[in-house]
């Protein structure tokens, strides 16, 4: 039994009890408390009142990083159908459910907006050089301050979902990370080598894009006709309550086509022909620049450029942890060639295009 316990108190009671969590993973307190808004999290979730709850919410991809994103659709678009057979929880208990999460977003309300307030603040200007760039090699998650001004694994200290119970310092991690930076990140060979594989890989990539477009132009006339057949329909006095939600699905689906289309082919990047020897000297420059205030912000972004994470793993012996620095090759090759970011963007928790040469990683991986 959970009776008064919190949600986060109930996701470590789970995972301890080898209780299995949403789709195999580790139980996490949002698991259970979930997103009033989206309807997610079991303390949302109408299935539990035998109501099913269809088109809620809807996927499409982001043309800037190729990624699918979900968005939330309209609550008027929503489809509930009663399925009372699945029924567990009353009527009553379900509204008194509600009316508690009422009055904790009430209670919470200011502490959450100061709290957005910080995100904010913190999405901009990263609070450490290795901010947002670290990951857990035992789980895959992030590893962040977690005791004092020690790095450990989230999954563990929040809700032991993780093994890794390895801390380190914050100070001996970044000297570690710098050196690694300066010494051993970049070589002719290594660059070669990436931007070979990275080159390979948009090529394909850019194949693909052209089969899909040519496939997306045939499914957008397809759409087209679609909504106009549907509106030939009405204007002839023809009109169905089902048109109005099958109207939101294809534009929906005419937005996600337009968006595709919409992503132009990468660029093979250029490579300077002495690339190692500027790369460690504008380095060697940058880390000497960390220790003036006035230029400390600037030149910590400008390092954060050239990583894309640094992975942590426990060592054989006690406390000790092994790291291995993965370089971000757009972030080493605009660097080099001086074509970093206007200073309102500078800040930033990864470079942007760090996504388009993650094959490229272990190309540029050392340990440090």
């Amino acid at each position: 039994m959970h009776t008064g316990k919190s949600p986060l108190a109930i996701a470590r009671d789970l995972n301890a009890d080898g209780v299995a969590g949403p789709v195999g993973k580790a139980w996490r307190d949002t698991s259970i408390r979930g997103d009033v808004r989206r309807g997610t999290g079991i303390l949302n979730n109408e299935l539990y009142v035998g109501v099913r709850v269809w088109n809620h919410k809807h996927t499409m991809k982001d043309p800037t990083t190729g990624k699918e994103v979900m968005r939330l659709n309209p609550e008027s678009e929503w489809i509930r159908n009663a399925a009372p057979e699945l029924r567990i929880v009353s009527d009553e208990l379900w509204a008194a459910a509600k009316r508690q999460q009422e009055i904790v977003a009430d209670r919470y309300v200011g502490i959450k907006q100061a709290a957005q307030a910080r995100s904010l603040h913190q999405a901009r200007r990263p609070a450490y050089l290795l901010s947002g760039l670290l990951e857990c090699g035992v789980c895959g998650g992030t590893y962040a301050l977690v005791v004092g001004d020690r790095y450990g694994c989230v999954g563990r200290y929040r809700s032991h979902s993780c093994t890794n119970g390895r801390t380190i310092r914050r100070a001996e991690l970044e000297r570690r990370a710098l050196a690694g930076i300066a010494d051993r990140l970049v070589s002719a060979d290594k660059i070669d080598a990436a931007v070979a594989a990275y080159v390979a890989h948009i090529n394909g990539e850019n194949r693909e894009r052209r089969v899909q477009a040519d496939a997306d132009v045939r499914a957008l006339a397809k759409v087209d006709r679609a909504l106009a057949g549907i509106m030939a329909a009405i204007e002839d006095g023809l009109y169905q309550p089902s048109m109005k939600a099958r109207m939101a699905e294809l534009e929906r689906e005419k937005q996600e086509i337009a968006a595709r289309l919409a992503d132009t082919p990468q660029h093979i990047p250029d490579i300077h022909p002495g690339i190692a020897e500027i790369y460690k000297a504008k380095v060697a420059r940058l880390t000497e620049t960390l220790e003036d205030l006035e230029t400390q912000l600037d030149a910590s972004s400008d390092i954060r450029s050239l990583v894309g994470k640094i992975v942590l793993h426990p060592g054989a012996k006690r406390g000790e942890v092994h790291a291995t620095l993965h370089g971000s090759l757009m972030g080493i090759l605009d660097f080099v060639n001086d074509n970093q970011q206007p200073d309102a963007n500078r800040v930033i928790t990864s470079v942007a295009s760090g996504s388009r040469s993650h094959r490229c990683y272990n190309l540029l991986a050392v340990l440090i």
